[in-house]
């Protein structure tokens, strides 16, 4: 593997830092501002909406932009929102940074995505793509424990320098090591770029990613009060059980990689197929500490081994437009979060108990099944035509897209 993939997971690291690090410093940030907690949740949606909005518009305006400039550009991006973050004077100026830091998120992974698939053989593409994911489920492990710690001692604007810091540090590594290439021209300019996107088997791919990943964010954002309320675990506990979490993430990530190098859609299904499982004996679970520690972990691994087989998927359906598609897919998975979150505090909020949104979570699961289970099917309608006689439920990560999989509209 190029070590210019280094440089893309400290890029990696860095976002993955500063999206989950709010979520621990909500009560500082809070006390400083004299506002309300719920009102400082505020600033973790306003960075999740930067994503939303940030991924393809960002994409598609540096479409024809040389890639090694746009993620400097981006990770440049990145620096001055958490720079101005850390200097924000009140709670409007710092929803405005938030804002503005989640803008290159989906871009930056998704530009990302394309520049490591590009520097490996095809065969090694999907491990590329998990590599490149590694820095975020390693920020997980590290980077949000220690950012927090540091907001809690030394205030939380410490917290947001020290992203910064990271961030140049990331730039430096981008400039360092990944190679200049030319400017990419999509044949289509981007109307060409933004028709690759009207093609059904992108959105059945990233209908998967909001459903497999919205399941486990219903679980996932109400994990802290199950290991409290049902485990029994002290809340200061939680930090090292989400370390854990982590640890999974991080092992699925790097497995699910090398897997779907050998079939995509198997590790896929399989991935998914797994977290059905996992979430619905997480009440079970979590009826004694030392299973439910298994369970966080667990809940990792089935999550992430998905991760690159989406990416790739997606980038394989929109070929005439993969950065695009690429950065959809963050976008998606953003959506995942605020939509998972949700379902999850409505089965709370119904009084099924503690560990509901583990169940309903398992809901969301099947559903990505079924919607993976749809896209293999127009796959297979879909292969006859092209003259390929490839089955699609073969496809693997360096299968040339057929004709059929190549229209832009």
């Amino acid at each position: 593997m190029p070590l210019a993939l280094l440089a893309l997971a400290v890029g990696a690291f860095g976002i993955g830092t500063t999206e989950f690090v709010m979520m621990g410093l909500l009560p500082d940030v809070a006390d400083d501002l004299h506002i309300s907690i719920p009102a400082a949740g505020h600033l973790v949606s306003a960075y999740a909406l930067g994503v939303v909005i940030g991924a393809p518009l960002l994409a598609a305006a540096t479409a024809r932009m040389p890639r090694r400039k746009v993620l400097i550009a981006l990770m440049g991006l990145f620096v001055a929102g958490n720079a101005l973050s850390a200097l924000a004077p009140d709670e409007h100026w710092l929803l405005a940074a938030r804002f503005l830091s989640g803008l290159p998120h989906g871009a930056f992974f998704g530009v990302g995505a394309v520049v490591a698939t590009g520097m490996v053989a095809p065969e090694r593409k999907a491990r590329s793509v998990s590599l490149m994911f590694l820095g975020l489920t390693v920020a997980n492990i590290a980077g949000v424990p220690v950012a927090t710690l540091v907001g809690q001692h030394l205030g939380w604007r410490a917290a947001f320098l020290g992203v910064s810091v990271i961030g140049v540090a990331a730039i430096a590594s981008l400039l360092l090591l990944i190679p200049h290439a030319p400017a990419h021209a999509p044949a289509g300019g981007l109307r060409g770029e933004l028709a690759a996107l009207r093609s059904l088997p992108v959105w059945l791919a990233l209908g998967t990613t909001v459903a497999g990943f919205g399941a486990l964010f219903s679980a996932y954002s109400y994990v802290a009060p199950m290991l409290t309320d049902s485990a029994g675990y002290a809340e200061g506990s939680v930090t090292l059980l989400l370390a854990l979490f982590g640890v999974g993430a991080t092992v699925g990530n790097l497995v699910g990689g090398r897997l779907a190098d050998h079939s995509l859609r198997g590790t896929l299904f399989g991935g998914l197929a797994s977290l059905v499982v996992v979430l619905a004996l997480f009440p079970a679970l979590m009826g004694a500490q030392w299973s439910a520690a298994v369970a966080v972990t667990l809940l990792g691994v089935a999550a992430f081994v998905t991760g690159s087989p989406l990416q790739l998927m997606v980038m394989e359906k929109a070929a005439a437009a993969p950065s695009l598609a690429s950065s959809a897919n963050q976008a998606a998975f953003n959506l995942a979060n605020a939509g998972g979150a949700w379902i999850g505090g409505l089965a709370l909020a119904a009084g099924f108990g503690v560990t509901s949104p583990a169940v309903a979570g398992a809901g969301l699961a099947v559903l990505g099944l079924v919607v993976a289970g749809v896209a293999y099917g127009v796959d297979r309608r879909r292969a006859p035509a092209s003259g390929a006689g490839a089955s699609a439920g073969r496809l693997v990560a360096g299968h040339v897209p057929s004709a059929a999989e190549r229209v832009s509209g």
